[in-house]
């Protein structure tokens, strides 16, 4: 089965009403496991067993507060999967594992698995849901992958959520409010009943609710077999039977004296994209930098450390503060609140309740800005007149609708803030077209806040994520290749390969997207492939293939037509370099030719050339030699990230770099510095260093803060652990597209913190979490890597990958060479190696033969 295959078999789910309850998943997940055998009612095949399972319920904040307890637990060593909903771009995000989504080769392997079953199921007239069929999709790949710990975002409620299958260590229920009243209750109180469902038994449930909610929390949470309930809260926190007309003298609340078990505090924000936040027990402490703004974000940062502390006991496992810190400092959620743009500012926020949106309103309002201008998309089943109630009331509005049955319509919406007594109120489709005519109003000191529904944040955020990735395609079987990665049916691979031989792009565009750009292409005798999917569940997958002008044609096309597609014309166009020229780019080395960038390790333990140049002397004697040699930049490195490194002390690493870094400043080259801590980034950088060179590719928000305010030229690395782990498998379905879009999130996140895109080199991190073979690939094609438009980094000096040619790792000279005059060949612009002198000729040769006229030496 194909991947397209299964998603459409998934996607089809959702015309299927909910029916609550868990015995259907738990007798999928039986169905799908190998050897297990059928439960009976309340029998759970995953207790006792497998991953520790927590679970996240809640109206509000479940999916940060999730988010925040998987990146907290990581830091703290554990393997983790994450559960969550909905997703942006693809429905694999929804399942992740240590970060990264789950591979669509293992979305097909349990569709096939599991479709007989399913199909059986609805036959006899009792059909699962999408969410069912998903949610146990995520349980069976943590399974699968073994994970230590799995953190899952229930989805509606708690007791009958498909979630609850799992017997939970650690469990929380955010907040609750009015929502999903048909099914829920119409009550806070029944609401706050059947959430609270998820406490796990014989262990304390963690809450953020207050007054009537967390009193049926607490009886409820007793019940079922907690024993007991901790309560988050702020420093007016107000207790059981605590209400705004009362008098809570008494009633639980501050005025009374009483204290919630943890009390948070939000302490503002501290850039655009931080704040700061204090989380305080009796007898513990955090106070941290988070990537998410406003006030209810410190709550959810409170609740998730007591979930971690829980996960940590139970597993025997530490998890101090110090691992909390770090953790809710990585804790990123795409679409919640997140400043894509700073003029004017714009920001993405996917509230889709009244709460919600007045917690948005609360938070842009900490922004100084002029006007503000509003992109509003909703589902046609939200409160759409509270929503409107609740957002800035002095707005434009430009209502819209993302590409899904359940949108409410762009004019019944229009109609709703005009009641609601905004002024100017603009009606338009699509969401990326309202989008655009947001950003054309709106002056540098405005705001733009795109918001209402995480469907239209998905479709708004692709303007800054969709990638245009350029293929070479040489033959028959290079373009059954791109096809089938792209999802395009058999038959389509039969009819299309002999004709995609020429320029090949691979984008992923919304549905209707999609299908324009087939039309057009077409009617200009160019060819497009689009992927097999029948929905509009996530982003297609397209290929389009066609000479210089016919692109040419096609972007002239796109123009000023709707649907986001005249900016996709104008990405097309600076991808393939059409009456597009270069950005000019502040890098200290020549720009017009092969950079070579040798190495310079200061350590014990280096893989290929450990102690050699641990002296003070030695360094300053190597670096010379290397310059002699025709190096253009020397790269100092301090800690070494082999497989199986030990991790080396901070202190230790500024006494082996700085003094380094300050000899070597007066050199003719620039020094660049291998590290992946911003302590010793600002010290090398004020030692002399001129450029940063990153392996965990500024994963840490102090890194891009780092890079952001100094300015000097950044390597972002592609890596999923440093040092690396070399027992830890990591699976791509293709290493190259993966490698490349999980860089475009990383590049994205460095550019949302203030750092320049034309400071940033890019570098696919052979060795790190990747095999031999899947080195050669990348090897092969660095083309593909232009999609990020920035310089290329390639280093694999003497690297494991040349086992594969009969070499050994860190004693592969011959294997390097040739590799090195093949990347150049392929699009590198610096190559990273030990042996400079050997590596400049193959790079002299390289470049000769792409230029035989102009090269010169």
């Amino acid at each position: 089965m194909q991947y397209h295959e299964a998603a459409n078999f998934l996607f089809d789910l959702r015309r299927f009403g909910v029916d609550p309850g868990v015995e259907s998943v738990r007798d999928l997940l039986a169905a799908v496991d190998a050897g297990l055998p059928a439960q009976g009612a309340g029998e759970d095949p995953h207790a006792g067993s497998g991953p520790a399972y927590v679970q996240v319920a809640g109206t509000n904040g479940k999916g940060s507060t999730a988010r925040m307890v998987e990146s907290a637990l990581r830091q703290a060593g554990l393997s983790v999967g994450l559960y969550s909903s909905p997703h942006l771009e693809a429905m694999a995000e929804r399942i992740r594992v240590d970060g990264r989504a789950i591979p669509r080769s293992a979305v097909a392997a349990f569709v096939e698995q599991a479709k007989p079953w399913l199909v059986d199921r609805a036959a006899e007239g009792a059909p699962l849901t999408f969410f069912e069929v998903v949610t146990a999709m995520g349980i069976w790949q943590f399974e699968r992958r073994d994970v230590d710990v799995a953190v899952l975002e229930v989805g509606l409620g708690g007791e009958l959520d498909a979630t609850s299958v799992v017997d939970p260590v650690a469990s929380a229920v955010t907040n609750v409010s009015l929502e999903h009243t048909s099914v829920l209750g119409e009550t806070v109180e029944e609401i706050a009943e059947t959430k609270t469902h998820v406490a796990p038994e014989g262990r304390r449930l963690v809450t953020g609710t207050e007054g009537a909610a967390l009193s049926t929390v607490r009886d409820v949470a007793g019940r079922v077999g907690a024993s007991g309930v901790i309560t988050v809260g702020t420093d007016d926190w107000k207790g059981e039977g605590a209400t705004e007309d009362v008098d809570h003298a008494g009633g639980g609340s501050a005025a009374s004296g009483a204290h919630p078990d943890v009390t948070v505090a939000y302490e503002g924000r501290v850039s655009h994209q931080q704040a700061a936040v204090s989380v305080a027990a009796d007898d513990w402490a955090v106070d941290a930098q988070i990537p998410l703004l406003g006030e209810h974000q410190a709550m959810n940062a409170g609740i998730a450390c007591v979930l971690a502390r829980q996960v940590g006991e139970a597993l025997d496992v530490q998890v101090g503060t110090d691992e909390l810190a770090r953790g809710l400092a990585r804790a990123d959620w795409p679409g919640r609140f997140e400043v894509m743009a700073q003029a004017p500012l714009t920001v993405l926020d996917g509230a889709h309740n009244p709460e919600a949106c007045e917690t948005v309103s609360g938070t842009l309002s900490t922004f100084d800005y002029d006007d503000c201008h509003l992109v509003v998309a909703a589902m046609h089943d939200k409160d759409t007149a509270a929503m409107a109630a609740a957002l800035p009331d002095d707005a434009t509005v430009t209502t819209c609708a993302p590409s899904i049955d359940r949108a409410e319509d762009p004019e019944v919406l229009g109609r709703t803030f005009e009641e609601a007594d905004y002024d100017a109120v603009t009606v338009t489709g699509s969401v990326a077209n309202a989008l655009s005519l947001a950003r054309e109003a709106a002056d540098e000191e405005d705001a733009v806040l795109v918001t209402g529904s995480l469907y239209a944040i998905a479709e708004a955020r692709a303007t800054w994520t969709r990638l245009q990735i350029p293929k070479r395609v040489d033959s028959v079987d290079d373009a059954e290749s791109v096809l089938r990665e792209a999802q395009v049916s058999e038959p389509g691979i039969w009819r299309m390969r002999g004709k995609a031989d020429h320029r090949v792009l691979h984008t992923r565009v919304q549905e209707r997207q999609a299908e324009y750009l087939k039309q057009e292409m077409l009617s200009l005798d160019g060819e497009c492939s689009a992927s097999a999917l029948r929905t509009g569940g996530e982003l297609h997958d397209v290929v389009l293939s066609g000479t210089m002008a016919q692109f040419k044609r096609l972007a002239e096309k796109l123009q000023g037509q709707p649907w986001g597609l005249s900016e996709l014309g104008e990405e097309i166009r600076a991808r393939l370099g059409i009456q597009h020229s270069e950005p000019d780019r502040n890098l200290p080395w020549p720009q017009d030719r092969t950079v070579v960038m040798g190495i310079l390790n200061v350590t014990p333990d280096s893989f290929h050339d450990g102690g050699r140049y641990e002296r003070i002397k030695d360094a300053v004697a190597r670096a010379e030699a290397m310059i002699d040699a025709g190096a253009d930049v020397i790269d100092v490195g301090g800690e070494s990230t082999r497989p199986g490194a030990d991790p080396v002390e901070i202190e230790e690493e500024l006494d082996r770099v700085v003094p380094v870094v300050e000899e070597l400043a007066d050199l003719e080259v620039p020094i660049s510095v291998d590290t992946r801590r911003p302590e010793v980034a600002r010290a090398v950088i004020d030692a002399g260093a001129d450029v940063l060179n990153d392996v965990e590719g500024l994963q840490d928000p102090e890194m891009r803060r780092v890079a952001a305010e100094t300015g000097v030229p950044v390597v972002l690395m592609h890596s999923i652990e440093a040092p690396v782990d070399p027992e830890n498998e990591i699976h791509y379905d293709d290493v190259v597209e993966e490698t490349i879009r999980e860089l475009g999130d990383r590049l994205l996140a460095a550019e949302k913190a203030g750092v320049d895109r034309e400071q940033v080199i890019i570098d696919p991190g052979i060795g790190f979490g990747k095999t031999a073979r899947e080195g050669f690939e990348l090897l092969d094609r660095l083309a593909e890597f232009e999609a990020l438009g920035c310089p290329l980094l390639f280093g694999h000096s003497h690297k494991s990958m040349f086992g594969l040619t009969g070499e050994q790792a860190g004693a592969a000279p011959n294997s390097t060479i040739a590799a090195t005059a093949i990347a150049a060949r392929n699009g590198a612009d610096i190559i990273r190696v030990h042996d400079v002198a050997e590596n400049v000729a193959a790079v002299n040769v390289a470049d000769a033969a792409a230029d035989p006229e102009g090269f010169e030496p």
